[in-house]
């Protein structure tokens, strides 16, 4: 069936008039990061007033919000004190590096909660917190849990890693993810870029015999990339089609001159074999995408604000919870390191690939996660 409109600014078919999906997310993008700092301040003394619409994600102090945080760094101190005094502790990224006194409020919040749905939020806004005494809470709350414990799934390390961070038994801090987030942006033709996402290989994936792929490619020698700690190329392999059906994430191990090793994977329903979903078509599209590395950095929620970019380091947009990958060599956490969105590199598929790495074993980790 050949759909009846075209998107006016990509050209792709579409079953109604005006913009695709995509193109919609990059204007209202476009026109967020064109705000002056007169509309700032206006938004930010909107959401100010209607804090509690926040929690209620009503628009458009819920967009706003994710705006503000994602494209201008925007969210004040006077922002996460109001929210703190009417108790709106959703979404948990409100309370990012909020001062000491609205720390200490979100403590007593917690170690006065009754119920395990309010300890929950609490725990995650302050994850989102992140100071030494956050970490201190959340410590002594695991090591003695209170009644509510009982109806949660994960202890107050599995909350720690919502802020990028957790800590181990013996109460050292490990930091999950970086202090730094850069864009991938549509390059031109042939354009030279540190990063690379999607390289064609020639071997096959031993599951669905579909090419495997090198979803990311990345040289840490770049200015840009410093802060990764990279002295070489990092090298994230997978097959596209069964990364999403794997038991566990899909592993293999790099070599600063650009060198893989993949892992063996079983595929979640024991099954030796199963299908490629990936046609020529999307391979083509994946393989030869035009991203490329920005020029600058930008802020840290920036690929968390939307579903249609693709970042380095800063914070994930978790389709579910914020899932680090325990190294299968040493048993410390992955650093979290890069989100791929699918249907930026072909079209028709679902969800997100994160990749993690551990710098000391040289072993990198991707997992799918989709609604």
């Amino acid at each position: 069936m050949s759909l009846k409109y075209t998107c006016p600014s990509c050209g792709t078919p579409l079953g109604y008039e005006g913009l695709c999906w995509k193109c919609k997310c990059e204007q209202e993008r476009q026109a967020a990061l064109a705000w002056t700092p007169e509309q700032i301040t206006k938004k930010q003394k909107n959401l100010i007033q209607n804090i509690q619409r926040l929690a209620d994600m009503e628009d458009p102090e819920f967009a706003d919000f994710w705006q503000l945080l994602g494209y201008h760094d925007a969210i004040t101190s006077e922002i996460q004190r109001v929210a703190l005094a009417a108790e709106v502790f959703w979404p948990c990224e409100l309370y990012y590096h909020a001062p000491a006194d609205v720390r200490d409020g979100l403590i007593h919040a917690l170690l006065s909660a009754e119920y395990s749905s309010a300890a929950s939020n609490l725990m995650s806004c302050l994850a989102m917190q992140g100071d030494d005494k956050a970490m201190e809470t959340l410590l002594e709350l695991e090591r003695n849990p209170r009644p509510w414990r009982k109806g949660l799934y994960v202890d107050p390390s599995s909350y720690a890693q919502i802020g990028g961070w957790t800590f181990n038994k013996e109460g050292q801090k490990i930091q999950l993810n970086f202090d730094t987030c850069y864009p991938m942006v549509k390059g031109t033709t042939d354009e030279k870029s540190p990063v690379r996402i999607g390289r064609a290989r020639e071997d096959t994936c031993p599951h669905c015999g579909g090419r495997m792929v090198d979803m990311l490619v990345l040289d840490g020698r770049d200015e840009r990339l410093r802060f990764l700690g990279l002295d070489g190329i990092l090298t994230a392999t997978c097959c596209p089609s069964c990364v999403g059906f794997l038991k566990g994430p899909a592993f293999n191990r790099f070599t600063l001159d650009g060198g893989v090793e993949v892992f063996p994977s079983e595929l979640f329903d024991g099954a030796e074999k199963t299908d490629c979903y990936v046609s020529p078509e999307d391979y083509k599209a994946l393989t030869e995408n035009p991203f490329v590395l920005g020029e600058a950095p930008v802020p840290l929620f920036y690929g968390a604000a939307c579903q249609d970019v693709n970042t380095i380091g800063g914070f994930a947009n978790w389709v579910q919870d914020a899932e680090y990958t325990t190294c299968p060599h040493c048993g410390k956490p992955m650093k979290y390191l890069a989100q791929i969105q699918w249907d930026t590199v072909f079209d028709c598929a679902e969800g997100t690939l994160y990749v993690e790495f551990c710098s000391d074993c040289q072993i990198v980790s991707m997992q799918h996660q989709q609604t």
